[in-house]
């Protein structure tokens, strides 16, 4: 698909298509804030954590502004012959011996499709979810969240209190995925080049409730006034969208395929936006789905496929839940959080290297979910930092967590010297 390439990279998506609009995101940023108080930074820069994912704004991630986005590749999918039907309504569904039927309207008119396999990617509790009745499964030892969040105007830039004099971060902080954690939740700000800039909040229901998320834009104004620094940038912004709540954040189907049908990740499931592992959970299942159906469906190996897809599906979810509950439960202590968040970025470096080499058998589950070794250290760290421990015990668990990702880090997150400002270099992926 020649028409997906330019999207990889910043560079080449500035180049040919720059009529799509997309954000630069060169890493990922955190900084952590107390309620009441200004940002506060250091010569250690104890309250941040910057993680960069390339050398360059060349060969850069990008943030995919939807509209645009979505468009283009419907564009391109009709260009290749699929049928696309907008606007469209399903009420129903009902599984046929050869297949599945679903009923619905579509600019009023009633419609009916007829599919021998049906892939539902509309999202949690999505449509295939409700018209069959699917049960839920909750993520065990996650916290029950809500999110809130909103397209902006007029964001400002970090004010100069986020930047250490006579230092350099090893790329601009902003253009990133830019995390502001506080006890209790978390807020993002993802910048457009068209001047949007995406911004929400993730939160326990303790929180939540409190600030009264399901008032919209009024909570919204309520959080800020309670982070003085965050207050500043967003102090001429304007929502360019309505204020969306989701009351419940977290999801887990307890079914994920049947005899003619599948949930695509998305749908199977999401945990938080924290960390952005949606994107790398469905891609992985939108490879897989592939798999399966290039095999046929016609023969007595298409229902174990679907069962192993189905298995690593709730595994891969399940094992992200487990990290990001861990972080959820060490957001009021910050040198935790950035220790335990390093076990993402490891697996992920190097999965994404692995893969890029044409090895991809060396990482074949989502957080190295399926790797004899550090699937079960991941697992037993998280246990761990979900309960409360001392400092000792925090010392140990720094140790343990460096010991499990060492064999894997290709970008040098186990250099004490770097911490906690990780840069991306060439060097240490040809060293490692």
């Amino acid at each position: 698909m020649p028409f997906m390439r330019p999207l990889c990279k910043w560079g080449l998506w500035q180049k040919q298509l720059p009529q799509l609009a997309c954000g630069l995101k060169r890493g990922f940023t955190f900084y952590h804030h107390e309620f009441g108080k200004p940002f506060a930074t250091d010569a250690e820069h104890r309250n941040q954590l910057l993680v960069g994912a390339s050398p360059n704004e060349e060969i850069a991630d990008t943030h995919w502004y939807r509209p645009d986005f979505d468009h283009y590749l419907v564009t391109q999918a009709q260009k290749l012959g699929v049928t696309y039907l907008d606007e469209t309504m399903l009420v129903k569904v009902r599984e046929e011996t050869n297949g599945m039927r679903l009923a619905g309207t579509r600019r009023g008119e009633p419609v009916e499709i007829a599919a021998e396999f049906v892939i539902d990617a509309t999202g949690p509790r999505g449509f295939l979810h409700r018209a069959l009745g699917l049960p839920e499964k909750p993520l065990a030892a996650f916290p029950s969240t809500q999110g809130l969040f909103s397209h902006f105007q007029n964001v400002g830039a970090l004010p100069e209190n986020f930047s250490t004099p006579g230092s350099t971060p090893p790329y601009p902080p902003e253009q990133a995925a830019v995390h502001h954690v506080f006890p209790g939740g978390w807020i993002w700000v993802l910048k457009f080049n068209n001047g949007i800039t995406s911004a929400g909040v993730a939160a326990t229901d303790a929180v939540a409730n409190e600030l009264q998320f399901n008032s919209g834009e009024p909570a919204w104004r309520r959080l800020l006034g309670r982070l003085p620094s965050l207050a500043k940038i967003f102090k001429s912004a304007s929502a360019a969208l309505p204020f969306i709540h989701s009351p419940r954040l977290a999801f887990q189907s307890g079914v994920v395929t049947g005899s003619h049908w599948a949930l695509l990740p998305s749908a199977a499931g999401f945990v938080d936006p924290l960390l952005s592992t949606g994107f790398p959970l469905t891609l992985l299942g939108v490879q897989r789905m592939g798999e399966v159906l290039k095999l046929g469906w016609n023969n007595s190996n298409f229902q174990p496929r679907l069962n192993d897809y189905a298995a690593i599906t709730a595994l891969e979810l399940e094992t992200a839940s487990g990290l990001i509950g861990a972080l959820y439960a060490n957001m009021d202590s910050f040198e935790s959080f950035k220790e335990l968040s390093l076990l993402y970025f490891a697996a992920a470096s190097y999965s994404e290297t692995a893969r890029r080499l044409g090895k991809p058998e060396l990482a074949n589950g989502f957080l190295l979910c399926r790797h004899p070794v550090f699937a079960n250290q991941l697992r037993q760290i998280c246990e761990m930092a979900r309960e409360p421990y001392s400092p000792d015990a925090f010392r140990k668990l720094s140790q343990t967590i460096r010991a499990a990702i060492e064999p894997f880090d290709v970008a040098r997150l186990t250099d004490i010297s770097r911490h906690p400002w990780y840069p991306a270099m060439a060097s240490d992926l040809l060293r490692n």
